[in-house]
């Protein structure tokens, strides 16, 4: 009885942790394109096929199990640093014009579940 009682009791802590987790990760994906293409992302990047610049999907891949991954690509978001080209054209990376803490966060979040 007490280890069936225990079973019971580790299964839902088990599920209430999943549930959690899944929460503490969730983003609107719909939203996130919206913004990526309010915010003239699009118009370089793809979700996942080379444009004039690297897909959403590469940018992703590169940037996945780093630890700072989240702070780089928020970085190069809001910050304006030169961006290079393949044909060597540079250029200013264009900054986010929204200042919407929680946007930016959905964005960058799904962004980097794009890597599979």
């Amino acid at each position: 009885m007490k280890s069936k009682l225990t079973a019971v009791l580790v299964s839902s802590l088990c599920a209430s942790c999943l549930m959690l987790s899944a929460e503490a990760f969730a983003f609107d994906a719909d939203a996130a394109q919206a913004l990526a293409k309010k915010e003239g992302c699009t118009k370089c990047h793809a979700v996942d096929k080379k444009k004039e610049a690297k897909s959403l999907t590469e940018i992703s891949k590169s940037l996945k199990g780093k630890s700072d991954a989240e702070a780089k690509l928020l970085h190069h978001l809001t910050s304006g640093d030169k961006v290079k080209f393949e044909d060597g054209k540079e250029e200013e990376h264009k900054i986010l014009k929204t200042k919407d803490k929680a946007e930016i966060k959905n964005l960058t979040d799904w962004i980097l579940s794009l890597a599979k």
